[in-house]
């Protein structure tokens, strides 16, 4: 068997299974650049057309995932299951920064590895970010002493995190090759299995603001994402949610950290925003066997939010990942929002029926709060806050939302955006859950 580059693409055009050997050759061309772009680039396109079986996929998964180096937590000696949840992102989603300290509160241990926001939706390390002297990508032994003290620590991925990942993800960026499920979930499930994880939760998003738009593309992928990781040795369960109107009540960076200590801290706390966090938490405590029902995990993290131990682990990961000490207390201080703000009144009085929240997204991007390209600089501070959600009736006295820019100019145009994205009517309209399914390995919980 030939495993030249060019003998390795020509199999996958003409739709044959690639063996283990010949994934692992177009993985070590990826990481040593064995592969010119042009290569990689053909391989990725032959696998967009063709796919993947559910072998090939675990294959891939692995490789990536020892491309590099692939964590040990067994010199820390936790005492706890290590476990992790991935969002495939979306507009307002803020979960990560409740998620991890609820989980460390509740006797997990979360090393949650991040990645910054591309296009319209944002990421959890730009929101970290936005607290002043965050270290996102801190040492070994800073991250490891993070854990040690709060239980969990958000970070950035490393350059020794699946290396081949980072470069892969590069080139399909520019050929239009990202949207291939088999890619997706090596991707993603390379350097969650290089985490070192006992236990992960995915939340596959669907609708007008995440990246599968239709019900059908999410469970897909959820699919295939549960069944690889678990093929590859990571027990992986994986939670359907709705997309179709912003997560929580604010779009941005430092606004949703705001809205993430509100939550904690019990000031405001988004319904929708809360199931979904709740309903993760709870897959992960019963999975790894720290409860044994979901009535009795939901019980566990409604304490740990009441009795302010949850919030006492953000604000132990944020001092010790270099942020300031007293956060919680006076995040007016370090999370300060810009001069320029503006009211998106409605044309006309209604009832939200239905919004694009990619639009919305895109309105955040516009005012500084995101990248179109992965270069570009983020500005922390401008956003929206107090969006409306469906089915909220929406007036003069009850604006869509609120813009916070750098710029009157800035603020009309996105008011103007935002306004466009959301359709009104003059009835009543029907909640939708937020939490539609549950997808576990075809064995077993």
């Amino acid at each position: 068997m030939s495993l030249l580059p060019q003998e390795i693409i020509r199999r996958k055009r003409d739709g044959a299974s690639l063996s283990i050997e010949e994934i692992q050759a177009f993985v070590d061309g990826l990481t040593h650049d064995g592969f010119t772009e042009g290569q990689v680039a053909a391989f990725a396109m032959a696998v967009f057309f063709q796919g993947m079986s559910m072998d090939e996929r675990i294959a891939l998964t692995r490789a990536m995932t020892n491309s590099g180096e692939v964590l040990d937590w067994s010199s820390h000696d936790f005492g706890k299951p290590i476990v992790d949840k991935h969002s495939t992102g979306g507009v307002g989603d803020k979960v990560s920064l409740m998620l991890a300290p609820m989980l460390a509160a509740c006797g997990a241990v979360v090393p949650m590895i991040s990645g910054r926001g591309l296009g319209h939706t944002g990421g959890t390390l730009d929101k970290l970010e936005a607290i002043e002297g965050y270290v996102a990508k801190p040492s070994a032994q800073q991250w490891g002493d993070a854990l040690r003290e709060a239980g969990c620590a958000i970070i950035g991925q490393t350059a020794d995190i699946a290396p081949a990942d980072r470069r892969f993800y590069s080139i399909r960026d520019v050929t239009a090759t990202v949207e291939s499920i088999p890619l997706i979930t090596g991707s993603i499930l390379s350097k969650k299995l290089a985490a070192g994880l006992e236990r992960l939760v995915i939340d596959v998003k669907f609708g007008s603001g995440a990246f599968a738009s239709s019900y059908e593309m999410a469970k897909e992928l959820a699919r295939s994402l549960v069944d690889v990781a678990t093929g590859a040795g990571l027990p992986t369960t994986a939670l359907l949610t709705d997309m179709n109107e912003v997560l929580g009540r604010t779009a941005g960076n430092a606004i949703e950290t705001r809205e993430a200590i509100d939550y904690l801290t019990g000031a405001s706390r988004d319904p929708r925003l809360h199931e979904v966090t709740v309903a993760l938490c709870a897959e992960l405590l019963v999975g790894a066997g720290l409860h044994d029902d979901d009535a009795s995990a939901r019980k566990a993290l409604q304490t740990a939010l009441d009795d302010g131990s949850a919030t006492e682990r953000f604000a132990t990961m944020v001092r010790a990942l270099g942020g300031p000490a007293n956060l919680v207390e006076k995040p007016d201080a370090y999370l300060p929002l810009p001069e320029v703000t503006m009211d998106v009144t409605p044309e006309h009085d209604g009832v939200v029926e239905r919004i694009d929240v990619r639009s919305v997204g895109v309105a955040v991007v516009d005012l500084g709060g995101g990248r179109r390209r992965a270069q570009d600089d983020v500005d922390p501070l401008v956003g929206l806050s107090a969006v409306a959600s469906l089915g909220e009736a929406v007036n003069d006295d009850r604006p869509i939302c609120r813009v916070h820019a750098r710029t009157q100019e800035k603020a009309e145009a996105a008011a103007a955006r935002v306004r466009a994205a959301f359709t009104l009517r003059n009835a009543a309209v029907s909640p939708t859950p937020i939490v539609v399914e549950r997808i576990a390995a075809l064995t077993g919980r």
